[in-house]
């Protein structure tokens, strides 16, 4: 079994990030991270890298573009098994990414609060979270996926005794990711369908 070499974290939920990224750490996982994950990361004394540092490219468009790379998505969806990824990863500079924990803007949370407008909810529809998880979730034979603090405990049990997760709990936690991610899409074409594009101010001189 292949043992896991590097984790992608990036979280609105950090509840427990500091429990799991240190054992992480402790088990010579490199851990990527951006913005506010990788502040309260460093806070506890983790060492972490940026994506931006490990991509070479740095975050743009006021946060839009962070994680949308092929050095990371290459990362996550290349078949460790198969000769031709491995052959292009290794042309292409692209290492493996192991682990994905990632959780998403509260898009529901925020369109709740009485005087949340159309343009607060559009900056909540997330993007790199989804196409992340979804990414992971595919290649679950070669990656895990975590989109639940619940489920650190097990990730990180099993790493300790097997120096990765078994082949079962990837495919559970990509199921989990799948239904998560179409709730949120449900959620988010729920809301704006209820939007009056004849009265609502965004529209207003378009």
């Amino acid at each position: 079994m292949r043992k896991v070499e590097r984790a992608l974290i990036s979280l609105t939920d950090k509840s427990g990030i500091e429990a799991f990224a240190k054992a992480l750490e402790a088990l010579g996982v490199e851990i990527l991270s951006t913005g506010g994950t990788a502040a309260k990361m460093r806070e506890s004394g983790i060492g972490v890298t940026d994506v931006s540092e490990f991509t070479g490219f740095p975050e743009m468009l006021d946060g839009r573009v962070k994680t949308l790379h092929p050095l990371i998505h290459g990362g996550i969806l290349n078949q460790r098994e198969n000769p031709d990824h491995r052959e292009q990863c290794a042309r292409h500079g692209i290492r493996p990414i192991d682990i994905v924990a990632v959780n998403l803007y509260a898009f529901e949370k925020t369109v709740a609060r009485p005087d949340c407008t159309l343009a607060d909810a559009v900056e909540n529809i997330d993007i790199g979270g989804p196409t992340l998880l979804r990414a992971a979730a595919k290649n679950f034979h070669d990656v895990t996926v975590i989109v639940d603090p619940a489920d650190y405990d097990r990730v990180i049990g099993e790493i300790r005794q097997d120096g990765n997760t078994a082949l079962t709990t990837r495919f559970d936690l990509a199921v989990k990711v799948f239904r998560l991610t179409s709730a949120y899409d449900t959620a988010i074409a729920a809301w704006l369908s209820k939007v009056n594009v004849e009265s609502n101010p965004y529209f207003q001189g378009a």
